[in-house]
């Protein structure tokens, strides 16, 4: 059996933007190292090889030409590239990959990536057809978030594909839109459950032995409630915690709106980026940071630092307003760190279990809820193990074998 994964995003530098790219990375290893001949189709860098074999996973970097003149990442361009995409990958994924295996007996499972992927779902659905071919393909298309929703022809989709989403918290957001989902969420990488470097995670420590220290990875969007994360800092601050916030936002210009808030509230924003990879371009960046209240990193902090950071903080805030799974929560368990987390789309927190639980936009939700934490390191303790445990079970091997291969059954292709 043949998978085909078609994603905007990838591994390529150029192609990760997000949680996407993460999800994309970890499924498609899975399912090579299941044994399973696995294709990507994405958006990938325009100086790098259009196909590329890694063993049994298959890279096909699409819409290159158009990349050339975008070089400002996955989604410069976008318009262009979903047009490209729709109109060229069908006809090629058709001609040169499935049909040569169909003819042979195989069989064929597409899983298709958010809203830029519909066109080219609509496309492969069609061709399929007019070949004979469509009851030996299942077509999987995937919802990440609500992102694009308003543009998405919901009953055509419906017809030609099965339709997943990432947790019951989007099946339910789903449902305003007519459609019922079947949910496959997302899985760790093999990686993710590497130990963090303990020397780097012991310094990190001993700098910040007599402060409070908090990370916040997210986008600068008001969804992320960055703001309410701010405020718990000032209360912090007031309380005579020596709060440290080390934050990594994005490129979205709500990130100015998200300082300027911090300034208002009278916390003291440095800003730090390395040129150095990995953990010792983290360390560097932290050093001598004085009397900062928050820190905000302007270089990429690429997975091994992220473990590093993840297990060294008090607490990693992914307190997020509307969060359809909440990837950055999970990382933060499998590094052995304590996340707290929203109440949406984060089912695997169990609060005062495995993970902080905020339902509220209260500073003084979790300013509590970390003083108890604080105050206690047996506590602490319980939650970073009980988090690492429920992290094992969605590693995506877990996922794949137990969630994924058992619903591609259930959802057989139509005639």
């Amino acid at each position: 059996m043949q998978f085909h994964l078609l994603s905007f995003e990838g591994p390529d530098p150029y192609s990760r933007a997000g949680g996407i790219a993460t999800r994309v990375d970890g499924l498609t290893e899975t399912l090579a190292k299941l044994g399973f001949e696995t294709h990507l189709w994405f958006i990938g860098d325009p100086d790098r090889a259009g196909h590329e074999t890694r063993g049994q996973l298959q890279l096909h970097r699409w819409a290159q030409w158009i990349s050339r003149y975008h070089p400002g990442g996955v989604y410069d361009g976008e318009v262009g590239k979903c047009e490209e995409y729709a109109r060229t990958l069908p006809p090629n994924l058709v001609s040169c990959e499935l049909l040569p295996s169909l003819k042979e007996g195989g069989r064929a499972v597409i899983l298709a990536e958010e809203w830029q992927t519909v066109d080219a779902v609509l496309h492969l659905d069609w061709l399929l057809r007019v070949a004979g071919i469509r009851h030996r393909v299942s077509i999987l298309w995937n919802a990440n978030n609500t992102f694009g929703f308003e543009g998405i022809p919901w009953h055509r989709l419906q017809e030609a594909a099965g339709i997943t989403t990432v947790s019951r918290y989007m099946k339910h957001r789903m449902r305003a839109e007519g459609v019922d989902s079947l949910v496959i969420p997302n899985g760790l990488a093999s990686d993710a459950f590497d130990p963090p470097d303990r020397l780097a995670v012991a310094e990190l420590k001993r700098r910040f032995r007599c402060r409070t220290v908090l990370a916040k990875m997210a986008r600068w969007d008001p969804d992320k409630r960055w703001i309410p994360a701010l405020q718990s800092v000032a209360e912090m601050k007031r309380l005579g915690w020596r709060p440290l916030l080390i934050a990594r936002g994005g490129a979205e210009p709500y990130g100015e709106h998200v300082l300027a808030a911090a300034g208002a509230l009278g916390l003291r924003v440095i800003e730090r980026a390395w040129s150095k990879p990995g953990v010792s371009g983290l360390l560097e960046a932290l050093q001598s940071i004085g009397g900062a209240d928050v820190v905000n990193l302007r270089s990429h902090v690429d997975p091994e630092a992220r473990r590093v950071l993840f297990r060294g903080m008090h607490a990693v805030l992914a307190n997020s307003e509307h969060e359809p799974f909440g990837l950055v929560g999970l990382e933060t368990m499998a590094a052995g760190g304590i996340a707290c987390t929203g109440c949406s789309g984060e089912e695997y927190a169990i609060a005062g279990q495995n993970a902080l639980v905020l339902e509220t936009a209260d500073p003084q939700e979790l300013v509590g809820q970390l003083g108890t934490v604080r105050g206690s390191p047996a506590i602490a303790m319980a939650l970073r193990r009980s988090g690492r445990l429920t992290a094992r079970r969605y590693a995506w091997p877990e996922i794949a074998e137990r969630v994924l291969l058992p619903k591609i059954e259930l959802l057989q292709p139509t005639g």
